[in-house]
């Protein structure tokens, strides 16, 4: 009999041959029957996305489906992990699914999806490419490419200001260190708000300052006192305000 066959030997006999057909047959059919209950779980709703998630998997180990019927399972196991929002699970299925049957449409997109989720920005737009390649007028890989490449603008103008921010606070850094001045403690933010020195495009430096007048407990706040200015210019101004 085929279930007392060595693993890996091949069928002698033709009673061997017609069992190894009748287990495949079998085997096939609960993938079938599997992958058709998983899909009514599916539609069930959210309190049925486990149970069908257990379906599709236990199709794929029977190992009984071609490679386009399998990418299928696990295009929707990947669609099942991405509603419960395990949206690692959901790429690793996809990508198996795209494996299998790059023809599986819907497999480069639920892969692009994922993606996208996990911001894996240049590895969902790899996924929207190659779908297009195959389907180009599919309006669903589309829309998530135009969606995917605005992201991609979006970091890549977060990054630019970013990098620009840094550099700036960089050079302000280095021009007060070259000045030999000494930064403190701050104080009198109730006063000054989040006022900080600037440096500007002639490399002079920036400062707000706060003048207090204990004797009257009163006070002046220049936001923009020049490194190369006289203090008498802003007292005058401010003697004039008065």
């Amino acid at each position: 009999m085929a279930l007392l066959m060595e693993e890996g030997a091949d069928p002698i006999t033709d009673n061997e041959k017609s069992d190894l057909a009748a287990i495949a047959a079998i085997k096939e059919s609960a993938a079938i029957e599997l992958k058709e209950k998983g899909n009514e779980y599916v539609k069930m709703g959210k309190k049925h996305y486990s149970e069908a998630i257990d379906c599709y998997t236990r199709a794929i180990t029977q190992s009984a489906l071609g490679d386009y019927d399998t990418s299928l399972l696990y295009s929707n196991r990947a669609h099942v992990n991405f509603l419960l929002g395990n949206y690692r699970r959901a790429l690793a299925d996809a990508e198996e699914a795209v494996k299998l049957s790059p023809a599986n449409v819907k497999a480069h997109y639920r892969a692009a999806k994922a993606a996208f989720s996990l911001e894996l920005l240049t590895e969902a737009s790899s996924f929207c490419q190659s779908g297009l390649e195959q389907f180009p007028a599919n309006e669903e890989l589309k829309k998530l490419s135009m969606q995917i490449d605005s992201r991609k603008k979006e970091e890549e103008n977060r990054r630019a200001q970013i990098s620009k921010a840094v550099a700036e606070a960089k050079e302000l850094a280095s021009s007060i260190e070259s000045r030999g001045l000494k930064l403190g403690k701050a104080l009198y933010q109730e006063l000054t708000g989040v006022k900080k020195p600037i440096l500007d495009k002639n490399k002079i430096l920036h400062w707000p300052v706060l003048l207090l007048y204990a004797e009257v407990m009163s006070s002046d706040f220049i936001e923009d006192f020049c490194e190369s200015d006289m203090l008498s210019a802003h007292l005058d101004m401010i003697s004039f305000l008065l």
